[in-house]
């Protein structure tokens, strides 16, 4: 140790140590005693977030700085309400400013009376009703503006420029809020649960999208994310750890073109995060894994954004999903009442993907048959060396083709002395008939 390095840092005994691991779990926000479970799930099946924010700083003043967005994200009965304050408080104020001007100038001096519900009533009622006419340009025609005031002539056009302004601005905030993609997402569908079974050969997880207006979702890609708690080597405890989740993104296999259901297939191999994930393993587990379809909105080219997710539980093994689309006639034909609707596939592995990848490497030229069919290729069964994973039997093709030669050279003897015994009794019967 340098004399700099020594007083930087000192040797901490193992008591210390213990603290200090401790002080950083405090440090980290979460207790060094904390189950490594997801207390309540990160996406909601319609699609929220089920995040809520605490202890932002500056927060009215960030959001008044974007308060178009702002506008926009808020509900409808508070935009509402925002729409009809706006409208009063500039109608009052520049009600009031005309009351003013033509109080200073000695009109309601020179006041006619006036019967009671008259339009032609002055007064600060006057005054509102002739702001409200000036502003929505109503103009009934019994209160002006002449030249003789120039500072109401400005009035009028201080306010006919800020209701221009107004009407605009909300407007537009309404029309931007009734034409959010995110509406667009309330007709996607994913399916309640997903499900791991076999698919070409190799175990799949595996889900179902479906689109329910006609109108396509163009460029639409999907993506998953595994979420779970993980502790890193240092002791570092991440309630929220996402790892991508595979699912053809580098073949193109994650772009759809989705006019009916479509099943989506994450093949589980040894980049997938559910690599050494077995049946068992799978009611023990607890994580979260987050689906997202992404595309635009066809009528708008806007961006759209549909969200699920499917927690430990709501993933069954050894499940199909059942077919959808039927061809009837010279049409296919979408049944959405077996959208959701799944099937048992028994020969599907319990084991993991790797247990089943090394069964399958044992020999170099491995291959695999499914629901347990025998295959016999000599006449004693012992012959064969199978190797069973739950539904599905393996056999090396070094042992089959050591049986398919003693079986093939047994017919090849057969057959020579079938052929030998025939020709003998026609030498018989050749030499009877000559002598």
């Amino acid at each position: 140790w340098s004399p700099l390095c020594s007083s930087r840092y000192s040797i901490v005994s193992t008591d210390e140590d213990a603290l200090k691991i401790s002080s950083l779990a405090l440090h980290n926000g979460h207790s060094p005693l904390t189950q490594q479970t997801l207390s309540g799930r990160f996406v909601k099946k319609n699609g929220q977030c089920n995040v809520v924010f605490n202890n932002m700083e500056d927060k009215p003043r960030r959001y008044l700085a974007d308060i178009f967005t702002t506008c926009v994200d808020i509900r409808w009965r508070y935009l509402l309400l925002i729409f009809t304050t706006t409208f009063l408080l500039s109608w009052l104020l520049f009600g009031v400013i005309f009351w003013g001007v033509a109080l200073i100038h000695g009109d309601f001096s020179l006041r006619i009376p006036a019967k009671e519900g008259d339009p032609r009533n002055n007064g600060f009622i006057g005054a509102f009703l002739f702001s409200i006419e000036t502003q929505t340009t109503i103009g009934y025609g019994f209160r002006c503006v002449t030249e003789e005031c120039p500072v109401a002539v400005v009035t009028v056009v201080v306010q006919s420029i800020v209701g221009c302004i107004i009407d605009s601005f909300m407007i537009g905030t309404i029309m931007a809020k009734m034409v959010r993609p995110k509406k667009r997402a309330q007709t996607l569908l994913f399916s309640h649960y997903a499900v791991i079974a076999m698919r070409d050969g190799k175990l799949c997880l595996m889900w179902r999208l479906g689109n329910m207006r006609k109108s396509h979702i163009v460029e639409a890609h999907v993506r998953a994310q595994l979420i779970k708690p993980h502790v890193t080597a240092e002791g570092e405890y991440l309630p929220l750890e996402q790892t991508d989740i595979d699912v053809g993104y580098d073949d193109g296999l994650d772009r759809l073109f989705l006019v009916s259901p479509l099943v989506v297939v994450h093949e589980i191999n040894k980049t997938s995060p559910l690599y050494n994930l077995s049946r068992n393993d799978l009611l023990k587990e607890d994580f979260e894994i987050v689906v997202i379809l992404e595309g635009m909105v066809e009528a708008t080219a806007m961006t759209t954004q549909a969200r699920s997710s499917y927690l430990s539980k709501e993933i069954l093994w050894g499940h199909r999903f059942e077919p959808v689309v039927f061809e009837k006639g010279d049409r296919y034909q979408v049944d959405y009442s077996r959208f959701h609707k799944s099937y048992e596939v028994p020969s599907t592995p319990h084991c993991s993907a790797r247990e089943l990848n090394q069964m399958m490497g044992r020999g170099r030229h491995a291959f695999c048959y499914e629901n347990e069919v025998a295959l016999c290729c000599g006449d004693d069964e012992e012959d064969l060396l199978i190797i069973t994973c739950s539904g599905y039997r393996y056999c090396t093709l070094s042992v089959v083709t050591s049986a398919f030669k003693q079986r093939t050279a047994h017919l090849l003897l057969n057959m020579v002395t079938g052929y030998f015994s025939q020709i003998m009794r026609y030498l018989e019967n050749v030499i009877a008939f000559l002598f």
